[in-house]
């Protein structure tokens, strides 16, 4: 299933929970925000679950082991076990594992998440740039972490030791407002050495093959809120996503995605899987979802109609997707959102 250019959402007759074998849900803004389960988010998993939907867990945070997470989630009313959950600090120690002697030292800038991650593919963690490793590994290590061990690091990457990151984002959500992520701790890395780390996480293909490698996933659905990972990510995967809108993107970021950005369905939240996905149609010089038509209209984008907010929203993609073609939409549609009331 490939993406290709898309230029608008396309409908599912069926639920999405029937018409793919398994979701790759990524976690915060989409299963829990700053600790508790998001609206709607434990009934409608454990109904897609009990039609036969393989549920997994795919987070770029490489800090929380899989049995950390697993239990986050049973404790949330969402039972998972450590095998549902895949990581980012997984991805990266497979892609180190291919590049370096079985048994070899990987120098750690994390949590125990990467350390469990290395261990299960061979490796030795280690703790100083003195104890000769092979590797060096940059993941999220909570807001705890030393200034020193960016110093760490740097010193192994200076003297040419490979360099891997498991993920590159530069921000994360917490209980008390957005905070800095791993992508802000590998620049200090990048602005001392002026080298470049390879990168498992989202949206990048080694996060996608370790999804599917411990999944088995014959016709995956990414679900995600985030454009630039989760969507991005399937992208890139060449299989089709649903945007939830519990996190952190907007109607104006989405009606401005470029392609790569495309997610296939759009829904409020998880309670999306358990639903068909209606069709967008050209009319009338736009086009048609539910009761509203959508067209570009000189420098704006038009809406007309009423009925169900979401298909105003899937009408305005389709018509800022396809204006756009393989750029980013530039009509300006705040009037058509705010007649949605977003």
């Amino acid at each position: 299933m490939s993406q290709g250019v898309r230029t608008r959402p396309e409908g599912s007759a069926r639920a999405l929970s029937e018409a793919y074998d398994t979701a790759l849900l990524d976690l915060d803004g989409v299963v829990y925000a700053g600790g508790s389960a998001i609206a709607h988010a434990v009934e409608s998993l454990a109904t897609a679950r009990d039609g036969g939907m393989h549920l997994a867990y795919v987070t770029n945070n490489a800090l929380r082991t899989p049995d950390a997470v697993a239990d986050h989630l049973t404790e949330l009313g969402i039972p998972a076990a450590a095998d549902d959950v895949i990581t980012s600090a997984q991805a990266v120690a497979r892609l180190i594992s291919e590049q370096v002697p079985q048994g070899a030292r990987v120098l750690v800038i994390g949590g125990e998440g990467l350390r469990v991650a290395l261990r299960e593919r061979g490796l030795e963690p280690v703790e100083s740039a003195d104890d000769d490793p092979a590797a060096v590994v940059q993941g999220f290590g909570g807001p705890d972490l030393p200034w020193g061990r960016f110093a760490e690091a740097s010193y192994a990457v200076a003297r040419g030791v490979p360099w891997f990151a498991s993920n590159t984002d530069l921000t994360i959500p917490s209980g008390r407002g957005i905070a800095p992520g791993n992508g802000a701790a590998v620049e200090v890395v990048r602005i001392a050495t002026g080298a470049e780390p390879q990168v498992a996480g989202k949206p990048l293909p080694p996060m996608h093959r370790e999804t599917i490698l411990r999944t088995g996933a014959e016709r995956p659905l990414v679900v995600g809120d985030r454009l630039d990972t989760d969507i991005e990510g399937a992208f890139n995967g060449e299989v089709d996503s649903l945007l939830v809108l519990t996190g952190v993107t907007d109607g104006a970021q989405l009606l401005a995605a470029p392609p790569r950005h495309r997610p296939t369905f759009v829904d409020r939240d998880l309670r999306g899987l358990l639903t068909g996905q209606p069709d967008v149609e050209e009319a009338d010089g736009g086009f048609r979802c539910g009761g509203w038509t959508a067209s570009a209209d000189g420098e704006r984008l038009r809406l007309e109609g009423d009925g169900d907010s979401l298909d105003g929203l899937r009408a305005l993609c389709a018509a800022a997707w396809t204006s756009a073609g393989d750029g980013s939409c530039t009509l300006d549609g705040e009037k058509a959102l705010a007649r949605l009331g977003m």
